[in-house]
């Protein structure tokens, strides 16, 4: 199978770095690597990393990383140095001073280039993991961690663990009648006015394909025929892995919002959606950082 050109992946998907998992299990990994000047660090606090300008990561020397983090090896630059997470739990001062300021996930994942997006996305994945679950869930013991920061095992039952990856569908409405018609829905926690596509966790037992039409059908009302895939992305708030699909509605008029997570529903045109997306309007449609950003953009930009 070809991989895909990282420009045609959702933001988030595109990475550039070697994770060198083969080497997770090499005893003294992380000491080595920060022990090696020509490490590279991205330290994590809560969500946010340093940046040394707008759209580009900040990664430091393992000697600039202050005391007390959790360290985990993410993998290889091409030339051989390896990269480590330092992460820390969310603080009102950040730890030190950055050229470009400290910025989460959401906010620049989707200008940061495909290496410095996969860096991101993938240490603050792992990054939450190290931080909440310290403990044996079996057990309730403290856990040791090994592996480079890729696992956990428990001195006293003896159970291994391992970073937890939940998966939720999100889908785009594609209208059955008018080719530039798209259904989006606004959720009861956002301000009036912004719209996204639909999304949910799969359920235990259930497949991708009956969780899109499920979830859909919950939210919107509307029974889907037709599910194309269109890409995935981690999304780490807190460890979801995001699948994205086109639905086709069977029937447009059947849309109606569940009045609990959906308060609207609304079906837009391909103008509208345009101008959405270029801020003429005052709809608000997801960051770009967001797979539903792309979702949104691709259609918007695809036949007509």
């Amino acid at each position: 199978m070809t991989a895909p050109h990282s420009a045609s992946l959702p933001p988030l998907a595109r990475a550039e770095l070697d994770r060198a998992a083969e080497e997770r299990m090499s005893p003294g990994l992380v000491e080595a690597a920060r022990s090696d000047p020509s490490t590279r660090v991205l330290v994590i606090e809560g969500d946010r990393a340093p940046l040394a300008d707008p759209d580009t990561l900040l990664l430091v020397g393992p000697d600039a990383v202050p005391d007390a983090a959790q360290w985990a090896f993410l993998g290889r630059e091409p030339g051989g140095a390896a990269v480590l997470a330092a992460v820390f739990p969310a603080a009102d001062e950040r730890l030190f001073a950055a050229p470009g300021g400290w910025a989460g996930l959401r906010t620049v994942g989707g200008a940061l280039n495909a290496r410095d997006a996969g860096i991101f996305v993938e240490a603050l994945s792992l990054g939450r993991w190290l931080l909440d679950a310290p403990h044996c869930p079996a057990c309730g013991a403290l856990t040791d961690l090994i592996d480079g920061g890729w696992s956990r095992r428990c001195p006293s039952c003896g159970r291994q663990h391992f970073p937890r990856t939940d998966p939720a569908v999100i889908v785009a409405i594609t209208s059955a009648h008018d080719p530039d018609l798209l259904l989006l829905g606004s959720n009861a926690l956002w301000g009036a006015n912004r719209y996204s596509c639909f999304a949910g966790f799969v359920e235990a037992g259930e497949s991708l394909e009956a969780a899109v039409q499920r979830e859909v059908a919950e939210e919107s009302g509307i029974e889907v025929d037709v599910v194309t895939y269109r890409g995935s992305q981690a999304w780490p708030y807190p460890r979801s892995l995001m699948v994205g699909f086109l639905a086709s509605a069977v029937d447009d008029g059947a849309a109606r919002p569940d009045g609990e997570e959906i308060v609207a529903v609304r079906w837009f045109t391909r103008d509208e959606i345009g101008a959405a997306l270029a801020g003429e309007t005052d709809v608000a449609l997801p960051g770009s950082s967001s797979i539903a950003h792309r979702l949104i953009s691709d259609w918007h930009a695809g036949p007509r």
